[in-house]
């Protein structure tokens, strides 16, 4: 009976010094991103035609914190938040990061009808150059790839492609880009 008690206190011991070992090298080791859609995950890449049908992809803005935009030029809400979206814009563009340089916003429309979206971004003085669309409207690659099921929508990620923050509206998109800005230019 003590020898089976001794074998299963070493067994233990064993097993415990193992599952240490192993949560330390795996501490040690950079730990695999995950892409997801929640904060902490690396935001999901898009690749859709511009307003000129040529691709833009969200990783070529790498270096810098992204806002993706999810709207349409019908959608009365995202309409009346293009504002903010512009004033956060203006300010944050030029500004350096803590741990990047910039701000850019990555648009992906919701439209079906291009004249209407080309007018909306006109309209609006949506300067940013990165605008997005399939065309497709609920169908939109982007949307479906990212879970959206309503719009005005956004997902701000960090230099690195790390969503930060969701779903940004009002003054709640300044002051979140407030907590990253270490000098404005």
């Amino acid at each position: 009976m003590k020898k089976a008690i001794l074998l299963f206190s070493a067994l233990l011991v064993l097993i415990f010094s193992q599952s240490f070992n192993w949560k330390n090298s795996k501490e040690n080791k950079p730990s695999q991103i995950r892409i997801g859609l929640n904060v902490g995950d690396q935001a999901p890449e898009i690749a859709m035609a511009g307003v000129d049908g040529k691709t833009m992809k969200l990783s070529s803005l790498r270096g810098k914190m992204v806002l993706i935009d999810f709207w349409a030029s019908w959608c009365g809400p995202c309409r009346r938040e293009n504002p903010v979206v512009v004033a956060a814009y203006e300010k944050y563009s030029k500004a350096e990061f803590k741990s990047g340089k910039g701000f850019e916003i990555f648009s992906v429309s919701f439209d079906q009808d291009k004249k209407a979206w080309l007018k909306a971004i006109a309209d609006d003085k949506l300067t940013w150059k990165y605008h997005v669309s399939d065309l497709k409207g609920w169908k939109c690659a982007a949307g479906v790839l990212y879970n959206i099921e309503s719009i005005p929508q956004n997902v701000l990620i960090d230099e690195k492609g790390i969503i930060v923050a969701k779903n940004l509206r009002g003054s709640a998109l300044s002051m979140e880009l407030d907590k990253y800005v270490a000098r404005f230019k």
